[in-house]
């Protein structure tokens, strides 16, 4: 009797976004949820990156900026922009941006390596890079994205509550 091995692939589903023209992932399993954007209550004398704190089902989230990280332009919040819930180094927080386009299951063969150019400490945040399509999307580290040093101003942010 001959038996069957079954393969695994390694796809991954991310949830897709963007910050102006440009795509991002986040891998699904780290996503806790995806929720509108809400009027958020400013925290005085916060880091930069930290836009303020919402109320979500009794938990007081940070909402961390990812246009701040990027070093791209403010923007006004609308009807597009999103937070995703999710959890960074052991802190709960929620990203703002601008959209949430989709949930996109990745094949293994449409996922590089970063190119060496694009690697340094301040982009430890992007994992690989996919091409979906001659979609160009950054797949992002979940624990990469915080710096130490942002980490410990959000556990104080966050104790200080």
């Amino acid at each position: 009797m001959e038996t069957k091995i079954r393969v695994q692939t390694n796809q991954t589903k991310r949830v897709i976004f963007t910050l102006d023209e440009e795509e991002f992932g986040l891998e699904i399993m780290m996503v806790n949820a995806i929720e509108k954007y809400t009027d958020l209550i400013p925290i005085p004398n916060a880091p930069a990156y930290i836009r303020g704190i919402i109320n979500l089902r009794g938990d007081v989230i940070p909402v961390y900026s990812l246009r701040r990280k990027f070093g791209l332009a403010e923007r006004e919040p609308d009807e597009d922009t999103k937070l995703i819930i999710t959890r960074s180094n052991g802190i709960f927080l929620a990203y703002e941006v601008d959209s949430v386009k989709e949930i996109l299951e990745i094949p293994a063969e449409n996922i590089s390596e970063t190119p060496d150019i694009v690697k340094s400490v301040q982009t430890s945040y992007i994992q690989c890079v996919a091409t979906i399509n001659g979609r160009l999307i950054l797949l992002l580290n979940q624990d990469g994205i915080l710096s130490v040093s942002e980490q410990e101003s959000i556990q104080s942010l966050i104790e200080n509550q």
